[in-house]
Order: structure tokens, then sequence, then C-alpha cells
């Protein structure tokens, strides 16, 4: 019979090295841009700022924190601005879109009922959302990750 395990309270922050609080409130500095970018309120110049801010804050507070393995917490950072970045794509979808969602093209088109098709295509957005942050969560840490071993003073001793 499988017993399910306990893990302790601090289990997570251990395995992290950062308390779970400051890994959502990480991921949550890139929803300002999904909502800049969604309803187009900035040019350029301020989306790479939100593009790239937010990256190099979770990239600057992990190598202050030193955890023993930057890579996993900017990962779980970067899963939850997935997850932060799906759903607020998911509210904004109708403004996004002006009134004019993407359709189905090719053999599928006109082939599905409008309900079927937006499903197909909302789920498809949440699951690339979900993918973009754990993608951009895993380059930071493999950056935090190199940083932490070749700056001097950045890396733990174990």
């Amino acid at each position: 019979m499988w017993q399910r395990q306990k893990k302790a309270p601090g289990a997570l922050r251990r395995s992290l090295g950062m308390p779970p609080p400051l890994i959502v409130a990480l991921a949550a500095l890139g929803v300002p841009r999904v909502i800049a970018h969604d309803l187009d309120l900035v040019g350029p110049g301020v989306n790479a700022i939100l593009v790239f801010g937010p990256v190099l804050i979770w990239i600057a507070v992990v190598l202050r924190r030193r955890p023993p393995n930057p890579f996993p917490a900017l990962l779980a950072v970067g899963l939850g601005y997935g997850v932060m970045l799906a759903v607020t794509h998911q509210i904004l979808w109708n403004e996004a879109f002006d009134g004019d969602p993407p359709r189905l093209g090719g053999n599928l088109e006109g082939e599905l009922s409008p309900a079927v098709e937006s499903l197909i295509l909302r789920i498809s957005a949440f699951g690339g959302s979900v993918f973009t942050g754990v993608l951009v969560g895993a380059v930071a840490g493999a950056v935090a990750w190199l940083a932490a071993r070749l700056l001097p003073g950045m890396s733990r001793s174990r």
C-alpha cells in the first residue's frame, strides 16, 4: 500500500534556497509586461525593459541569496511566471485580439464549432505560456548557476 510522505514545512524552502512567497513575488514581476503587451500599452523601449528587467532581477536576487543551486530556484520562478503569464493572457484574450480572436486554418478551417475552436486555441496558448515561463526560468537559472561559479565570492563552498 502506498503511503504519502509528508514533507517538512520548510522542505521546499530548503530545496530551492528561497521561501515560496519570494518565488511568487519574483514571478509576479513579469506580469506588467504581459498586460502591457496584450493591451499594446507601451513602445519597444519600455517593452524591452519589461521583458529583461524582471529576469535580471531574478538573477540578482538569486545571486544575492546564494542558494545551494540557483537553477532549480529560478526554474520554480519561471514556472510561477509561466502560470501567471497563461492566466493573464486568458483574462485579456478578447482585449488582446480586439474582438477578432485567432482561428484555426488549413484543413480545420471551418470544420469545428467556434466554441471548440476557441477552446483548442486557449488550451494551446495556456500550455505555450507555461512552457515559455519554464524556459525563461531555465535560461535565467543557467545564467545564474554559471555566474555563481565564475564570479568570486558568489558560490557557496560545500
